[in-house]
């Protein structure tokens, strides 16, 4: 992703105060035929089938009403109660602004209805589903503090939780103009203010360890909606120091941060300098995004190893994990970079990355049949993704997917002054009422690398059409009504054209797209094919084997758990040649349809496999990455995989389950409960202690469990405390330092037979600290056979 923002360092350093272009409201463009409508309209059904009384009974709940109709499950009853809900009421926000659709505005203000019933119940501003809130927000209230990564006083993120209703009635307000909602926002924004006045600023500071969403963000938007200081106030007092003051100094601390916890902050710090002028949050917002595209990123745009962001000089875990870029993550990036680049929109990179990963990631993510949602999408080679269904996925992914498919012509325009700017090429009408103009973009890109705009209306206005960075210099050809145009502009710049338009004018844009071959960041042996920015990847169906591709309800469904393929047994891209390029060949009649013969070797189909647009890809082990080698080297490369791979499929076939200790997802799927608990990050990874204890709820289904496996650190060597399952000793602890160079260390506790027997498939594992002493750090814990 380098390439995405090399003119970003002097651009930025130029930039002076937080000027700003602005994108045009979603109901002035209208999405026509093509990839971006046909998602919209997937989405739609998807949202229209959801049921609003189930996704309701939270906030009923908690309201005492008496409920319509039972709560979804999934993360709906498991702790995360009405955070879809808050999904729902932005996905139909701007789902209504973008079609006009009048059953999705019905749908809405009966949503709304509901909610102002639930708020009105209760009577002081609140509305949410958090597990009884009532409790949770007075002890929150009272200076009660007990935080965790994923927790406050014991229920899961409760101001993640709440920030998707903030922001759902903050998007009913702006893109439904639905007055209602923005009462219903300043009330619980009032809320939130009163509850959080008693709380000094470092109490504050401690609540925010807790992953908390982008509540900076909304209560700055609530800021500018009344006119209100207080509320910018508070968005400050939300934004998170610990994460604001190293960025604002130009500082990377993100390695083993959780990567979709800081993503909404980060907006938060740059709409707070948006709205008042301030130059730290800025600095961070833009020091973060280039910390993020350029070191941190993969080909698709997405970012993250089983949620976390991994050394930026190791990015092995991308091709091991099968918990690849969280869907979320890029939701959260493309906000943020369309925020940026409306403060700077003549550096190209924020557009290129933009429709980077517009296409090769969010549009990916979603099934284009059954519109299911993909929470994780492995760079593991001839891995494969699994996708929600309607009335069972209730995960973030799922909430963020049916809000990004709703929002689709959002960035396409933007305008400052007389200036429109063609950020996007995507088939669409903008309606630029002010000026009396009209622009209807007609193209079938990415499958042509063309686009034509005509002009509706008359007036003087400069129209400033991008030129990508995958266009090569002197590679973009305009037409202004048939002539040719001198074209002066430089990729990642804009080609413009001021003059006074008139009906009918047409401007004809070309652009060549050309295959390039991306290294993976580090790792120069494996590459990912672009076809300008389109991803390429090829179907690997495995022999006889039949895969779900539909996630169940369970809590870990979203992880697409069928057997790895090993990495030695992966199809290579094998040449003796350095350029690899000529050996793709487009097929005939196939748009963005590739073969490499003689280049593909591993598989006995090799020279059949066709390199296609990720976006397009869907139910099907695929190769994204691929290993590169020489013919020579070719079997001295298979071996080394082999070699490296063959101790961790051992240990992964042993494994019956497993939890990363410190990690919010896998802690919070294995029912992480503790007294006296942290979590932090050490040279040798994520750690979880107790002064008092902690305990986990490990799967053992078919009662094969044999041991524990325990991974601790030299440097916490004298530590003493008790192993407890199922409520009995099983060992007692005292941490030592073997001898060997290595600081991390793993014992293997056995299991009673009869204790396992017993247990109907569940154990719950407990480590409690002896007199004077910790339990843990834990740095890992496998369940074996």
């Amino acid at each position: 992703m380098k390439k995405l923002f090399a003119a970003l360092t002097f651009a930025l350093c130029a930039h002076g105060a937080w000027a700003a272009t602005q994108l045009f409201p979603l109901e002035r463009v209208r999405l026509q035929d093509g990839p971006f409508l046909e998602a919209q309209q997937t989405d739609l059904r998807y949202l229209m089938a959801l049921d609003p009384d189930r996704l309701l009974a939270p906030f009923v709940r908690e309201a005492g009403l008496p409920a319509k109709s039972p709560s979804y499950g999934n993360w709906e009853s498991s702790g995360l109660d009405g955070h879809m809900g808050g999904h729902y009421v932005s996905a139909l926000a701007l789902m209504w602004a973008s079609t006009g659709d009048a059953e999705v505005k019905q749908r809405l203000d009966y949503v709304i209805a509901e909610l102002k019933r639930c708020q009105d119940a209760l009577g002081n501003g609140y509305i949410g589903g958090v597990p009884d809130g009532a409790t949770a927000w007075g002890q929150v209230a009272a200076g009660q503090l007990k935080v965790d990564s994923f927790s406050v006083n014991g229920r899961w993120v409760p101001w993640y939780n709440l920030h998707k209703m903030f922001a759902g009635l903050r998007d009913a307000a702006v893109h439904a103009g639905h007055a209602d909602a923005k009462a219903m926002l300043v009330k619980l924004s009032d809320w939130a203010l009163r509850l959080t006045t008693p709380l000094t600023d470092a109490q504050m500071q401690d609540m925010l360890r807790a992953e908390h969403g982008g509540v900076n963000e909304v209560l700055a938007d609530v800021a500018q909606m009344t006119g209100d200081l207080r509320y910018l106030a508070l968005a400050r007092r939300f934004s998170h120091q610990a994460v604001l003051q190293p960025l604002a100094h130009g500082q990377d601390k993100l390695t083993g941060l959780h990567a979709n916890t800081q993503i909404p902050k980060v907006i938060g710090f740059a709409r707070i300098a948006q709205i008042a002028g301030e130059d730290e949050g800025r600095r961070a917002a833009e020091f973060f995004w280039r910390t993020v595209v350029g070191k941190r990123t993969v080909a698709i745009g997405g970012n993250s190893v089983k949620e976390h962001f991994h050394p930026d000089t190791d990015f092995k875990p991308m091709l091991n994990e099968v918990e690849g870029p969280e869907t979320c993550n890029s939701y959260n990036m493309l906000k943020l970079t369309a925020l940026l680049s409306q403060a700077s929109p003549d550096v190209g990179a924020y557009t290129d990355y933009y429709e980077r990963t517009l296409y090769n990631h969010i549009l990916a993510s979603q099934h284009p049949g059954e519109g299911g949602f993909v929470y994780f999408t492995p760079m593991r080679p001839q891995h494969y993704r699994v996708y929600s269904k309607v009335h069972e996925g209730m995960w973030c992914c799922v909430g963020s997917g049916i809000e990004s498919h709703a929002r689709h012509g959002e960035f396409i325009y933007a305008h400052d002054g007389d200036a429109l700017y063609v950020n996007l090429f995507i088939a669409s009408k903008l309606d630029w009422r002010e000026r009396g103009i009209r622009v209807t973009q007609r193209t079938r890109f990415p499958d042509e690398s063309r686009t034509r705009l005509t002009v509706d209306g008359s007036g003087s206005f400069a129209l400033k059409i991008r030129y990508p960075g995958w266009v090569a210099p002197g590679a973009l050809k305009l037409r202004l009504n048939g002539k040719p145009v001198k074209v002066t502009a430089r990729p990642g710049g804009h080609v413009e054209l001021r003059r006074t338009w008139v009906a009918g004018d047409v401007v004809d844009v070309e652009m060549t797209m050309r295959t390039t071959l991306e290294p993976m960041p580090g790792l120069k042996n494996y590459v990912a094919v672009l076809h300008g920015p389109i991803v390429l990847a090829a179907k690997t169906p495995q022999p006889g084997e039949k895969l779900s591709f539909t996630a169940d309800g369970s809590r870990m469904g979203h992880i697409a758990h069928g057997a790895v393929c090993p990495q030695d047994a992966a199809p290579v891209f094998v040449s003796d040649q350095t350029d690899f390029i000529r050996r793709f060949k487009p097929v005939p009649g196939q748009p963005l349809t590739f073969t490499a013969p003689g280049l593909i070797q591993g598989r006995k189909d090799a020279d059949r496999l066709q390199l296609i647009p990720f976006f397009r890809l869907h139910d099907s082990r695929y190769m994204l990455y691929w290993p590169r080698s020489t013919t020579a080297q070719q079997s001295l490369l298979r071996v080394e995989l082999a070699k490296a791979e063959e101790a961790r499929l051992a240990l992964d076939a042993q494994t019956i389950d497993q939890v990363a200790p410190g990690e919010q997802q896998p802690e919070s799927d294995h029912g992480f409960k503790g007294e006296g608990a942290e979590n932090g990050i050490a040279p040798a990874g994520r750690w979880r202690h107790a002064k008092q204890w902690f305990s986990y709820d490990l799967n053992d289904a078919n009662a094969e469990a044999r041991a524990l496996r325990l991974t601790f650190a030299k440097g916490d060597a004298g530590r003493r405390f008790d192993l407890v399952v199922n409520g009995q000793l099983i060992a007692e602890i005292e941490l030592a330092r073997p001898d060997g160079p290595d600081e991390i260390y793993t014992r293997d506790v056995p299991l009673p037979a009869e204790l396992v027997k017993a247990a109907g498939g569940k154990l719950t594992v407990k480590f409690v600290a002896r007199p004077g002493s910790i339990a843990g750090g834990l740095y890992g814990l496998r369940l074996l056979r």
